[in-house]
């Protein structure tokens, strides 16, 4: 009986030892991920995701994919910011709001998130479809609507079939996969998600 129970009681320290083991490699790599996938600047996102109807993992999953939360990111075509917009875009924008800011303000983490919801807001008027919506935020709203008008590139006019600019292509694989990323790590859930990241600056 007492060599029985050692061999259970040293069963049971195996699974023990092995359910530790695999919780710090669980815990270990979220960890390492929430670093490489951060929700910097909580209270700036929030506010302008929901003044623009996006869900807020689809801001952070596009923020990653632009700057890597850099704000003083500027692009090879002269895009800026954490959103990386550009001085042109961001002129057409303020056509909207009325405002009158220098280029330098895309270097203002709250105004160029601000203005980088309200263009993704404005593409989501537009367009149904996640794939679009990207499309138009990095190809352009004139070149992806040229896509749509294309039969070879869009059956239907309102979806893409194809995307043929390589690097757009990438870029939206690139935020779909954030997304995905964002949800298994902060578990949104119709936009809510834990507030445990840095709020804005």
């Amino acid at each position: 009986m007492r060599r029985k129970n050692r061999r259970g009681a040293s069963a049971f320290l195996t699974l023990v030892m092995l359910a530790v083991f695999l919780g710090a490699i669980f815990f270990g790599t979220r960890f390492v991920l929430q670093s490489l996938y951060p929700m910097e600047y909580v209270r700036y996102v929030e506010k302008y995701a929901e003044e623009n109807d996006l869900e807020i993992d689809f801001v952070y999953a596009v923020i990653r994919a632009e700057s890597g939360f850099d704000p003083e990111a500027v692009s090879s075509v002269g895009a800026k910011g954490l959103m990386q917009l550009t001085p042109e875009t961001f002129s057409w924008l303020q056509t909207k709001t009325g405002e009158e800011l220098p280029e330098d303000a895309l270097f203002d983490p709250e105004t160029n998130i601000r203005y980088g919801t309200l263009l993704l807001g404005i593409l989501q008027k537009k367009h149904s479809g996640q794939t679009e919506i990207l499309c138009g935020y990095h190809a352009g709203i004139g070149i992806t609507k040229k896509w749509l008008e294309d039969p070879k590139i869009s059956g239907d006019g309102k979806t893409l079939d194809r995307i043929p600019y390589d690097d757009t292509r990438v870029y939206v694989s690139r935020v779909s996969d954030n997304i995905k990323i964002y949800n298994w790590l902060y578990e949104f859930e119709n936009g809510g998600q834990e507030k445990d990241g840095k709020d804005g600056q």
